[in-house]
């Protein structure tokens, strides 16, 4: 095996960890160092490269331990039978980047991820190491997310949810058939028992011992998990029934939806189904509708007879066309739920509303200064000095929104 500088590792598994999607860092316990008394610091605005709502970005280190790995996922570009370059971080190694990137302030936190090198339990012996060294030896109060390992021993995951903000477990595709056919080494049941585990123990943490002490904090941010779409057959009506499943059963913080591109160098690279990136952009902005907005996944894409997403305009906004009937709705005196279902009217917006038309009723142009995408909404919504007449039935209706064609060069 090559010998490589710290350098030349972090090139490399920071570029095999690009195809981790789940290392945002919402909902994470507050700690600072302010008081000299450790290192690093953490707020729930976010981290991994978002932005705060003051406009700071917000980093974290992004890396696999090792790229090394013993299963043979057909999705995976690090899977064993991939002509990828190896790499292998020690946890030492690991611990020293972190520290030295946070005094020169590249980052605030630890995303980390790992192929399974020798056994699941070793794998997941280390990362649980490298955190553990950070927060007690190193006092580092910054954010950390570990993504374990779902057939490690499940008093490893435990001590990983001691010390990490965050814990995830990937439930790989969405459907078993598409695990077992694609990820052959992989158990379905095995992943769901493991996320299972870690719901247990945060519910656990919540009660009081005999003499009224709580249990250490377990993941304080909760889990998520990370979802390949694309690799396997399965429609997009398939894959938001697997998140609402998800969320309701493990209470997740996010799934997250990775797009799968074909391997180039490969031969057993699995075909493009769908243009990747913008299915997967229309699947986060169908989650939005089921975690905040109300919608059931039946309806989001009850439309499509394919059940496929449309492509071309957001899923809000293709389900109020296909029920047009539903519309319009008057903003001074439809409820919230029936608000939320407005194209362009977001749940901030909504509540500006309703707060608002308690003292006077609304007119165009204050729910033009509310926030209110007023393009989309106009055909939907009436108002004090606003109807769409015929708007709303217009036959080319779709067609003002959906973006124009373009002529694609050939040369």
């Amino acid at each position: 095996m090559a010998q490589f500088s710290l350098s030349e590792k972090l090139a490399i598994l920071s570029d095999a960890a690009k195809y981790d999607a789940s290392c945002a860092s919402s909902g994470g316990q507050r700690r600072d160092s302010r008081d000299g008394q450790g290192l690093g610091s953490t707020t729930g605005s976010g981290i991994c490269h978002a932005y705060a709502p003051d406009g700071r970005c917000i980093s974290l280190l992004k890396i696999l331990m090792t790229n090394f790995c013993i299963y043979d996922c057909a999705y995976c570009v690090n899977r064993v039978s991939s002509n990828v370059q190896r790499a292998r971080f020690s946890p030492e190694e690991v611990v020293t980047l972190t520290t030295e990137f946070y005094r020169r302030n590249y980052i605030e936190g630890l995303f980390l991820s790992s192929g399974i090198i020798r056994s699941p339990d070793e794998t997941m012996a280390d990362m649980v190491r490298i955190a553990r060294t950070l927060r007690e030896e190193h006092r580092f109060r910054g954010y950390i997310h570990l993504k374990t390992i779902p057939d490690a021993s499940p008093e490893l995951i435990e001590q990983a949810g001691l010390y990490a903000d965050r814990i995830s477990i990937n439930i790989e595709l969405p459907t078993d058939s598409g695990v077992k056919a694609f990820a052959p080494e992989k158990s379905p049941d095995g992943i769901r028992k493991a996320m299972a585990d870690v719901r247990l123990r945060q519910d656990a943490q919540k009660d009081r011992s005999h003499t009224g002490r709580r249990p250490p904090r377990f993941s304080p941010a909760g889990q998520s998990t990370q979802m390949i779409v694309g690799a396997d057959g399965a429609n997009d009506s398939t894959i938001l029934k697997t998140s609402t499943r998800l969320y309701s059963s493990y209470r997740l913080k996010r799934v997250y939806y990775s797009a799968f591109s074909p391997i180039p160098d490969s031969s057993t690279a699995l075909p493009l189904i769908q243009p990747p990136l913008q299915r997967e952009h229309r699947l986060y902005q169908a989650d939005w509708l089921l975690r905040f907005y109300g919608f059931g996944a039946e309806e989001i894409t009850a439309a499509s007879p394919d059940g496929n997403l449309d492509l071309a305009i957001d899923p809000k906004l293709a389900w109020a066309l296909a029920n047009r009937h539903v519309f319009p709705v008057d903003v001074n005196r439809a409820d919230r739920e029936t608000l939320l279902r407005v194209p362009g009217i977001g749940a901030k917006t909504v509540a500006r509303v309703l707060t608002t038309r308690r003292h006077r009723s609304l007119r165009y142009d204050d729910l033009r200064r509310m926030g209110a995408n007023l393009r989309q909404a106009r055909p939907f919504i009436t108002l004090t000095d606003w109807r769409p007449r015929a708007l709303l039935d217009a036959a080319d209706l779709r067609a003002r929104f959906a973006p124009p064609p373009e002529q694609l060069q050939l040369i």
